[in-house]
């Protein structure tokens, strides 16, 4: 039976996580003809994650993967107005 069982779990290859986080680079620069490659992605990914963990590893996978989206769109803000701000004086 776990053999049986074990074939129906699919495998996250590197490519799975590599194109959900191509396509979601590019939505999240404003190319919104890559949205429908990242659900589409995005979900595969999650359906073979959903396979592997329980539902509190797939929870707190989702929060860290939050979190580090997160700082990585405050500091890419931050470098955008420091970036700004030091132009601005070029002006004077």
């Amino acid at each position: 039976m776990s053999d049986q069982l074990s074939t129906d779990i699919e495998k996250i290859v590197p490519e799975d996580i590599i194109n959900a986080l191509q396509s979601g680079f590019h939505v999240f620069r404003g190319e919104q003809e890559h949205f429908e490659d990242m659900v589409k992605h995005s979900s595969t990914l999650l359906r073979k994650i959903s396979q592997r963990f329980t539902p509190v590893q797939i929870i707190v996978g989702i929060a860290v993967l939050a979190s580090v989206a997160v700082i990585a769109v405050s500091k890419t803000a931050e470098a955008i107005e420091d970036h700004n701000d030091d132009n601005s004086g070029d002006n004077k």
